[in-house]
């Protein structure tokens, strides 16, 4: 056994392939939800089943007092932490922004922002060989709207994948020398809920590999960001987007 790693938003989607892949490499996985219990018990089973260790762990990541329980409690569970994934995110909805409401925004800068800096501060606290850790990794998810701004539809989304674009760069540089390697993986266009059959249709002829990408594509990036494969990569944003 490797360690545990606490992966965010891992019941479904990009998430639950992550915790799907870094069981495979021997990692105890901690799979966190906000709602879906069942689904992320599945991939709990669906682990276990293949002769890995995992726990699910309810917690809304915008939420200090859940973040903190939630490590505590899968600490307790599977060991010592060796990695985070910030994979939990919300779009925020489909529109322009002058049509925007206050409250999506909030909701989406609280779970996309807010959540991911307040996961990484526990984690970091928790491996810091300067505060007693063992070191290890952080994964962000960001995307490649945070460099193509996400024009007419998700423009607040991309702004709050910017904000972990620069977080990346700026706590993989802080924390380097503290044994703590902190990357971000990028999707372009994945085919998962987050994008229905109609958006995907609509932008596959901007994407030079003229498919979309698969939910296990990206985790093979996040496991290896995650790996000692990836010891000399520090603050790096890893796009896999099929060339778009």
């Amino acid at each position: 056994m490797h360690g545990l790693v606490i992966v965010t938003g891992g019941s479904r989607g990009i998430g639950a392939a992550i915790c799907r892949r870094l069981a495979q490499d021997g990692y105890a996985v901690a799979v966190n939800y906000a709602r879906r219990a069942d689904e992320a018990e599945t991939v709990v089973q669906e682990i276990t089943a293949a002769g890995g260790t995992a726990a699910a762990f309810r917690g809304d990541v915008a939420n200090e007092a859940d973040i903190e329980t939630l490590f505590a409690a899968a600490q307790a569970q599977l060991g010592p932490l060796v990695g985070l994934v910030n994979n939990a995110g919300i779009t925020g909805g489909a529109t322009r922004f002058e049509d925007l409401t206050t409250a999506a925004l909030r909701r989406t800068i609280d779970i996309n922002v807010l959540g991911t800096v307040l996961a990484a501060r526990a984690a970091v606290r928790a491996m810091s060989t300067k505060r007693g850790g063992h070191g290890g990794a952080i994964v962000n998810l960001s995307s490649v709207a945070a460099r193509l701004g996400g024009p007419g539809e998700i423009v607040h989304y991309a702004l709050s994948k910017g904000a972990i674009d620069t977080f990346t760069i700026g706590l993989g540089r802080e924390v380097a020398t503290e044994g703590i390697r902190v990357n971000a993986v990028a999707p372009g266009l994945i085919d998962t809920e987050m994008n229905p059959p109609e958006r995907l249709a609509r932008l596959l002829p901007g994407v030079p590999i003229r498919r979309a990408g698969t939910a296990e594509e990206i985790a093979e990036a996040v496991a290896w960001l995650i790996s000692p494969a990836a010891s000399y990569v520090v603050g790096t944003i890893l796009t896999v987007s099929g060339g778009r």
